[in-house]
């Protein structure tokens, strides 16, 4: 994508006039930077001291959220597998995006101009420390903010087709790791899709700067009882980051 080649070539600059200022000596640490969307695991592990838990207990209080589901909505959700669902695992990044994913997160309109919110897509993120610098676009991302974000809640990534074009879990770990520093949060939550499969993720910040962090089971999203499944969540998540905007007025 040309976003993707323009952060390479934006790194590329930014490790160059680091390597320039070590020759001239007005500099005597080089800080490694990374990107969200090329981040691996080995990297992940590398920067952050984080590890898999195996309880799906703790998606419980999430997914078993009281939540009604219209019968328009589902109508909704009929006719979006009627058009899309033998294609779904065939379409490349953008059209997956385009045809099925986008349509979705409409329906669960995560803007609010009363509550200042909404959702941010190709949204440019960089997170800072003494030991490394973490930057990118970020595929989807909810946020304070109506022009400009300022606060993420809740994340994306990526849309993928399958997995040879890429883990995204790590490149999301990676985001809400980010997204936890800047906000002084100890939990957040988020999503990974490859193809038409979507797994839901918490992740949590421990003493001594440790994360641990929970992997949902799959939800197919060609089969209509998944479907409606993931839009209950993503709407339980809408329900959370507006009754935490509610406290804080």
């Amino acid at each position: 994508m040309q976003i993707d080649l323009e952060l390479q070539l934006l790194q590329e600059i930014e490790e160059l006039k680091s390597k320039i200022q070590l020759l001239e000596g007005k500099t005597t640490v080089q800080i490694p930077i990374y990107q969200y969307s090329r981040i691996r695991e080995r990297e992940l592990n590398a920067l952050f001291n984080i590890e898999k838990k195996l309880n799906e207990q703790r998606f419980d209080t999430w997914f078993h959220t009281n939540i009604d589901i219209l019968p328009d909505d589902q109508n909704f959700f009929q006719e979006l597998l009627a058009h899309n669902r033998l294609l779904m695992d065939s379409y490349d990044e953008e059209d997956l995006k385009t045809h099925v994913i986008v349509p979705i997160l409409n329906k669960v309109q995560f803007i609010s101009v009363e509550k200042n919110i909404r959702d941010f897509y190709e949204l440019a993120m960089t997170y800072t420390t003494d030991r490394f610098i973490l930057n990118g676009c970020v595929d989807f991302v909810v946020a304070e903010g109506l022009v400009k974000s300022s606060k993420p809640y809740f994340f994306i990534q990526e849309f993928k087709r399958s997995e040879e074009y890429g883990n995204p879990r790590p490149q999301l770990l990676a985001e809400l790791i980010s997204a936890l520093e800047l906000n002084t949060w100890q939990t957040i939550k988020g999503a990974y899709i490859i193809g038409s499969l979507w797994r839901f993720v918490i992740v949590e910040k421990l003493p001594d700067a440790h994360y641990q962090y929970f992997v949902s089971q799959n939800f197919d999203a060609t089969k209509l009882d998944d479907l409606l499944l993931i839009y209950k969540h993503l709407l339980a998540i809408k329900h959370e980051i507006f009754s935490m905007l509610d406290t804080k007025t």
